[in-house]
């Protein structure tokens, strides 16, 4: 543009019209007899509103001051990429324990074939001793009280299944109902009880000898009550046109319960880690954009594999890694929150981005009609740039709607 608007201003156009045939013509002083001082004053100033500050400013602005929004908000965003992600969320999923619910479990009943309650407690607390599992910390707080536990040898996690180990010579498995299955243990004394306890919305954890008896000795049963701003969490991902499933490990009616209580959409039970991956993969196939949020290491593969990974700031180190978004309060609103915050990031930067355009089609013409000095071009163009700063800077005055009126 600024080529052809020198172009425009030097050549003599009346001269390239008769002359043009002449050989002479194309080499003498006839063709650039134009106002060569207006043609060199327009064409700078068409290269000055022509800058491009405005355009590169219009993106990273916009994301730097979201980010640092969102910190001063409890909401830590490692990976830019997934701000932007996160506008197009159509369905973010939930882990239940520790995210929708409290993550504080305690022992609710214990229901034990040919062993004492006590023992059973104790040996499952010696078992787990050094787990973090929230279960863990609850049945070693249900066996405080009961004498020193046991040594715990060969001790091995089984991801989404539970633990082994051996305890005073006893060789045992402590975990859900896929554990005992996949082991061929015995546990026809205890199924009644199960039942029992299933149906009234426990979690439970069999503890069962992993020698040549292969029986079920006991079943713990566990309760978790629902986070009390789960509800408001749903409730805004529900206003912001947003679907919301629950992904658990744990039995169908211990998710459907909590589900209940907080209002989630859908339920997916009884699901391994790797089922976990599998059913992000078939959500975002259906829905699109998906969001992730969890907080143990059961829900790391599902962090990666969705579109936005968002880890509670009070879970593993293993989640928080793998997640783009660490909500710093175990608050499941700010995952709300983090969406909004990126509809609005987005927002802006087309915003910034239209009047950077807008700034370069009306200004263009009128640098290259010589209506526009280049001291005016470059007040213009530096004015541009001030602009999409100053919109970006609007987003330091976001505040999460956390739906309690506070």
């Amino acid at each position: 543009m600024a080529l052809l608007t020198f172009l425009g201003w030097a050549l003599r156009w009346e001269a390239l019209w008769w002359e043009a045939l002449r050989w002479e013509a194309l080499w003498g002083e006839a063709l650039l007899g134009g106002d060569m001082e207006s043609a060199l004053i327009n064409a700078v100033a068409v290269l000055v509103i022509a800058c491009p500050c405005a355009l590169g400013l219009a993106t990273p602005t916009a994301i730097m001051v979201a980010t640092g929004t969102a910190a001063r908000h409890g909401i830590l965003i490692k990976d830019a990429v997934a701000l932007e992600h996160a506008h197009g969320v159509k369905l973010v999923a939930f882990d239940k324990t520790g995210t929708l619910t409290l993550g504080e479990p305690s022992v609710t009943a214990v229901e034990t074939a040919g062993l004492g309650v006590d023992d059973a407690v104790r040996l499952a607390a010696a078992l787990q001793a050094g787990s973090e599992h929230p279960l863990a910390r609850a049945v070693a707080a249900r066996a405080t009280g009961l004498g020193g536990l046991a040594a715990v040898e060969g001790f091995r996690a089984l991801p989404g299944l539970g633990v082994e180990g051996v305890v005073s010579g006893r060789a045992l498995l402590l975990g859900n109902g896929r554990l005992m299955i996949q082991r061929g243990i015995e546990t026809t004394g205890l199924d009644h009880a199960a039942a029992e306890l299933i149906a009234g919305g426990a979690t439970l954890s069999w503890l069962a000898e992993a020698g040549d008896a292969r029986r079920a000795l006991a079943v713990i049963a566990f309760g978790d009550a629902p986070r009390p701003t789960a509800r408001l969490a749903i409730d805004a991902l529900r206003a912001l046109g947003i679907r919301t499933v629950m992904l658990t490990g744990d039995n169908a009616a211990a998710a459907a319960k909590i589900a209940s209580a907080v209002g989630v959409d859908e339920v997916l039970a009884d699901l391994a880690p790797a089922d976990k991956t599998a059913a992000i993969r078939r959500l975002q196939q259906a829905h699109g954009v998906v969001a992730m949020v969890g907080d143990g290491v059961n829900d790391a593969p599902a962090l990666a594999a969705a579109d936005v990974g968002i880890a509670m700031g009070t879970g593993t180190d293993v989640a928080m890694e793998t997640a783009g978004v660490t909500l710093m309060r175990a608050d499941p609103r700010l995952a709300a929150a983090s969406i909004e915050l990126s509809r609005a990031a987005y927002a802006k930067i087309r915003q910034n981005l239209f009047w950077a355009f807008v700034y370069n089609v009306i200004g263009v013409p009128l640098a290259a009609f010589g209506l526009l000095s280049p001291i005016v071009a470059g007040a213009a163009m530096a004015f541009s740039s001030v602009s999409v700063i100053s919109n970006s800077l609007l987003l330091r005055r976001w505040k999460p709607d956390l739906g309690d009126n506070r």
